[in-house]
């Protein structure tokens, strides 16, 4: 297996293929030195400058006029992205798909002037942006929201919390959801608006430290003035609007499970071929040979998935099910090889540091993360209910 096998599948296109070859091309020269710990801060702004100036950033920002690869995001260059970053660098990828994710409703709702003012700047990597949606008491459940949003005339006022946030404390610009009517729960009194950082009422409550070393924060708003001019969209339109923004990158979760998986395998390849085991090599025992199997099957399964759903997609097609169902499948069937992958390398496998070591930390957020698998497994079953009904 080569890390280009899959390109020669019917979803993708040429451009698609030269796209996946250039960037893997420049992610081998651009990204081995990079550290995977030490501040990480620093490092994920070195990375979203350098995805930047390369121009890969352009490809998760919509609208040539503002900096953006093309009018629409192409939801199976971003998966590609994402897969082949995550196969050389965990927080290049993030740092690329938080650039997407955060300016992501400014691309579908933000008005000329909006974009013109954000997206070149993010597209550019001179700017950092974040999508603010979970808070203490809201993850999976969305509709539990209680950060509110008062209108004041000349602009809206919001008070709350957000936590979770990715790229939380180094973002520059926050794409913030809150309440703007007297609702305890539900979604239909949810707007969406563009805080930047500095703006007076708004601090960093708590920088979040996890497995994967990560940027991120609990944010808090406290009587923080947002002009009108930053409203996206309508007032009580942010819910379908968080959902629309996550429906073009969950898809992309699945892809860089599997460049996590992917590259966990070609590291369980090369060790098993290497390791002395028995008077051999453990690539030459029959129950080592059958893991492997196992878990190239695993990742090839996953990957079908999920770049039907991201060609589904972008024929314009609803991908709710088949977004699901690729990102639960890709994460889970990660988690299964990575650990699969540190055993076959035994006390090497959890030295802090190894390749291997550094996946298992990784793949561990993406199970949770826009949309924990139990909420996928709610969302398919949901789906295929409503075509029983209907049939």
């Amino acid at each position: 297996m080569t890390p280009h096998d899959h390109l020669a599948w019917p979803f993708f296109e040429d451009r698609h293929r030269a796209f996946a070859k250039e960037l893997d091309a420049w992610a081998t020269q651009a990204l081995a030195h990079v550290p995977h710990d030490g501040d990480v801060d620093a490092t994920c702004k070195q990375l979203v400058r350098a995805l930047g100036e390369a121009g890969w950033l352009r490809h998760a920002v919509a609208g040539s006029a503002h900096g953006g690869a093309a009018e629409v995001i192409d939801t199976r260059t971003i998966c590609l992205a994402r897969e082949t970053l995550a196969r050389h660098h965990g927080l290049a990828d993030f740092a690329f798909a938080m650039q997407g994710l955060g300016s992501g409703a400014i691309s579908l709702e933000g008005t000329p002037e909006q974009r013109a003012r954000w997206l070149a700047k993010v597209a550019r990597g001179d700017a950092i942006a974040a999508f603010a949606l979970s808070e203490p008491g809201a993850g999976s459940d969305v509709a539990a929201m209680q950060c509110r949003a008062r209108d004041e005339g000349d602009a809206w006022v919001l008070d709350g919390e957000k936590t979770w946030i990715s790229n939380g404390g180094i973002a520059d610009v926050y794409v913030v959801f809150a309440r703007t009517g007297d609702a305890q729960r539900g979604t239909a009194d949810i707007g969406a608006f563009v805080v930047e950082a500095g703006a007076p009422g708004f601090e960093i409550a708590e920088r979040i430290e996890v497995i994967a070393p990560h940027p991120l924060a609990r944010l808090r708003f406290a009587g923080c003035r947002v002009p009108k001019a930053n409203q996206l969209g309508a007032a009580n339109q942010g819910f379908k609007l968080a959902m629309r923004t996550l429906d073009i990158f969950r898809t992309s979760v699945a892809a860089a499970a599997l460049g996590f998986g992917r590259r966990a395998l070609d590291e369980a390849l090369a060790r098993s071929r290497t390791r002395p085991m028995f008077g051999a090599h453990l690539a030459d025992l029959p129950i080592a040979q059958a893991k492997l199997a196992d878990m190239a099957m695993t990742i090839e399964s996953a990957a079908l998935l999920t770049y039907r759903a991201a060609w589904l997609r972008d024929q314009g097609q609803r991908v709710t099910r088949e977004a699901a169902m690729a990102k639960l499948a890709a994460t889970e069937g990660a988690q299964q090889v990575i650990d699969a992958a540190v055993q076959l390398f035994g006390g090497e496998g959890v030295r802090h540091g190894s390749v291997v070591e550094s996946l298992y930390r990784e793949i561990r957020a993406l199970r949770i993360y826009e949309g924990a698998t139990e909420v996928q497994q709610l969302i398919i079953g949901r789906e295929l209910l409503k075509e029983a009904q209907v049939q």
